[in-house]
């Protein structure tokens, strides 16, 4: 769990900084986040999940 929110902040901390700096417009970013709503009530949601633990425990484990 708290993988899941530091990665929660990390993205909105990114995803703030590119709105302020104009990279991407906010309707941009708000579609995103609507696909991630809705990737994460897909069959594809615990392959997600399962492929960022073994990321984050291959960068925990340098």
């Amino acid at each position: 769990m708290a993988v899941s929110i530091s990665a929660v902040v990390l993205l909105g901390i990114v995803a703030f900084v590119l709105i302020r700096g104009g990279s991407v417009r906010l309707w941009h970013a708000l579609a995103c986040a609507g696909f991630g709503f809705f990737l994460a009530s897909t069959g594809a949601a615990p392959t997600i999940n399962d492929a960022i633990g073994a990321v984050t425990g291959w960068i925990s484990s340098i």
